[in-house]
């Protein structure tokens, strides 16, 4: 299945409600630091309900970490800046899914990095800034598994 990277969260919820959409979906959620805040949280283990023990959840020190064990096929970066939208991509097995803290976004080293096509947004109407984090990644992480036929879904 997919790789959802969250590059330095900062908001509990959104990853106690990732966590969620992993275990419902078979992807595997890899978190890198520093978090902004514990993964005992209150409101995280709130958000995740009872499905952090049915979610795969790994941390790393830094994203050099996340790619050198996990060694994904394609790391597809999301951001507001990128020019290519979501829909435009065929997803495939085991693409890595990687997305900025909420306040602030990848950062342009990271960015820069990437190959122009594997940089992907989501369509906004003009003036505004984001999405929630939470609902970014799962538009994402469907239409990838819909393009993939939902294969182990019911």
């Amino acid at each position: 299945m997919f790789h959802i990277v969250l590059y330095q969260p900062e908001i509990p919820p959104n990853t106690g409600n990732i966590m969620r959409l992993c275990a419902n979906t078979g992807a595997r959620l890899h978190l890198i630091e520093p978090l902004g805040f514990a993964l005992d949280d209150k409101a995280l283990r709130r958000a995740g309900l009872d499905y952090r023990e049915w979610a795969e959840v790994h941390t790393y020190p830094n994203l050099e970490a996340f790619v050198e064990r996990v060694r994904p096929p394609r790391l597809l970066a999301f951001s507001t800046r990128a020019k290519r939208r979501y829909t435009d991509l065929k997803y495939q097995r085991d693409d890595a899914f990687l997305f900025g803290p909420e306040t602030r976004g990848l950062p342009a080293k990271i960015l820069d990095t990437m190959m122009d096509g594997l940089c992907l947004r989501l369509p906004l109407l003009p003036h505004n800034r984001s999405l929630n984090l939470a609902n970014t990644v799962a538009v994402v992480v469907y239409e990838a598994w819909r393009q993939l036929g939902f294969a182990g879904g019911r």
